[in-house]
């Protein structure tokens, strides 16, 4: 039986980057339906379009035409700030891992999949082997030779062909849209943080951030049967927004220079109760002592500064328990089904469209507070 390679070389950036159809185009550089199109982020923090060879797909892989592909925070992170903690842009990356498409051709032994199927792209491949403990005990997020597409060094999904292993593709029912299918992966973080988290039926929950993963979070939570949810925010048109995708929601504004005991007793106030639940998704350290409740639990989602300071005392003399999560395991059947079957809408959550030959304007609106933008997709 012939040896496969493991994915670092399957998928090695450099062969992309050292290929000779790859080119950094100029802006407003001229380009055709038969260009594979690219944003691609550099250690220079400069967001541009290249073009990149068409791949062909290889034995258990497919090639998919990206058909929709949402911008996340850490997309920007990486183009602005070139670093997430110990993951740093050394060199020309592409971007994007909220991706969904159409299949356009298989690779040998693939047999669960044809030309025309419709997918959901889950990102993040580990390496499956018996011997790495995180995949065998079904943690996979966890693999440490994971290739995650977007994350240095690996090249993202937001292009228009892209090459991926037909076993971590998920067929999508006619009612989810690409671009529904798309949003599956920021519902697949929220999930994975409200499993862990262990929220049950009529639990008081904080949401800490109305970006798109506490306001997919919201989705999540209400879904779950959490009640009452209090969702904070510094800008006010977030809290607005996130009334209208759950008018039962309870919103508190963030005051700047007001103290996290105080915002603490504001949040109180807004729920009725002590909250139970904290979804931190916001990455900001002042979150964190905001859960009051002797006993509860902070469950922190969002990307913050490497290193920050926590309210040690407050939370061992409350016992509450300070839970991280990386990423998603196996969550992306139930995102698909719950978008299929009505309990989760994630449609309103699209605020701004753009073609892929358009990709570096998209970035610098989903970076811009100012242009209101909750989820900005590249489209195709």
């Amino acid at each position: 039986m012939a040896t496969i390679p493991p994915n670092s070389t399957i998928y090695d950036p450099v062969k992309i980057l050292q290929h000779q159809d790859f080119k950094i185009l100029a802006p407003g550089e001229t380009t055709t339906a038969e260009d594979n199109l690219a944003a691609f982020y550099n250690p220079q923090h400069e967001i541009h379009l290249v073009k990149k060879p068409k791949p062909s797909p290889g034995p258990g892989q497919v090639l998919v035409h990206v058909r929709a592909t949402g911008i996340c925070g850490s997309d920007v992170h990486f183009w602005r700030h070139g670093a997430i903690g110990s993951m740093i842009v050394n060199s020309e990356c592409g971007s994007g891992h909220e991706s969904a498409g159409e299949i356009i051709e298989v690779g040998e032994g693939v047999n669960d999949w044809a030309v025309g199927d419709r997918v959901a792209l889950e990102v993040g491949i580990p390496c499956s082997q018996p011997s790495c403990e995180p995949c065998r005990t079904g943690r996979y997020n966890g693999c440490p030779d994971v290739v995650f597409f977007s994350t240095p060094p690996y090249h993202g999904t937001l292009t228009r062909w892209h090459v991926h292993p037909a076993q971590w593709l998920h067929r999508l029912p006619e009612n989810v849209s690409f671009e529904e299918g798309a949003l599956c992966e920021p519902l697949a973080v929220a999930l994975a943080g409200i499993d862990r988290a262990n929220l049950r039926l009529g639990d008081p929950v904080l949401i800490c951030g109305a970006g798109p993963i506490g306001l997919v979070s919201l989705l999540a939570a209400r879904a779950a049967g959490a009640e009452p949810i209090v969702i904070t925010d510094i800008f006010e048109s977030r809290l607005a927004f996130a009334k209208t995708l759950v008018p039962g929601v309870r919103t508190v504004q963030i005051e700047r220079g007001l103290g996290p005991t105080e915002q603490a007793e504001k949040i109180k106030a807004a729920a009725g109760m002590d909250i139970k639940l904290t979804l931190e998704c916001t990455g900001v350290e002042s979150s964190i002592a905001t859960a009051s409740k002797f006993g509860g639990q902070v469950f922190v989602i969002g990307v913050g500064k490497s290193e920050q300071n926590f309210p040690f005392m407050h939370l061992s003399a409350n016992e509450i328990d300070l839970k991280f999560q990386y990423r998603y395991a196996d969550q992306y059947p139930k995102a698909i089904r719950l978008v299929a079957g009505g309990l989760v809408n994630l449609k309103p959550l699209v605020t701004h469209r753009f073609k892929l030959e358009d990709a570096v304007s998209a970035f610098h609106v989903a970076a811009d507070p100012a242009q209101g933008a909750i989820k900005v997709q590249i489209q195709d």
